[in-house]
């Protein structure tokens, strides 16, 4: 049985588009997952420290037969092979995949909060989910649309699609 797996992707060093196209292509070929679908890039203002450059965001739409934990394993591996270091809270990074919606699963366990628990206070994620499936819905009902029109600006702006694969 498959799940619908909501992934967000983030980068501020080293061509963070061309990060998040390659982490993308990453994605498509893990184990018994497919992609639906991916969003266009966005830049914003980092969260936390502002002394580092701006992030590119996005999102994809995966469908997949893993359960959380080992498809997290697997977004963690995609991280280290891009470099991923873990130095500052909220601080610069290659490249930072979340597992932001699972289906309908709600988790909190010691490794995977799931849906993310900063999603609503995110227009880096929300709207690149919205780009993906407009009538998104969390578990417990609310709507990513509704997320959306609530969250604090972080100056978000919309990038023109890559030109490399």
């Amino acid at each position: 049985m498959k799940t619908d797996a909501f992934i967000g992707l983030g980068s501020n060093l080293q061509k963070p588009a061309a990060q998040l196209a390659r982490a993308v292509a990453e994605l498509s070929a893990l184990p018994d997952t497919t992609l639906v679908a991916q969003s266009p890039f966005y830049a914003s203002s980092p969260v936390g420290p502002q002394d580092q450059p701006d992030f590119v965001n996005g999102a994809v739409w995966l469908s997949t037969g893993l359960d959380p934990h080992t498809l997290l394993d697997h977004l963690q591996t995609i991280e280290q092979a891009h470099g991923r270091e873990r130095l500052r809270h909220w601080g610069p990074r290659t490249l930072d995949l979340d597992l932001l919606v699972f289906g309908n699963l709600v988790l909190n366990d010691d490794r995977l909060t799931v849906p993310h628990r900063e999603l609503p206070n995110r227009d880096f994620v929300l709207q690149p989910l919205l780009d993906l499936k407009p009538d998104l819905t969390l578990p417990e009902g609310t709507a990513i649309a509704t997320l959306r029109a609530q969250c604090p600006d972080n100056r978000l702006r919309k990038l023109p699609p890559p030109d490399y694969p």
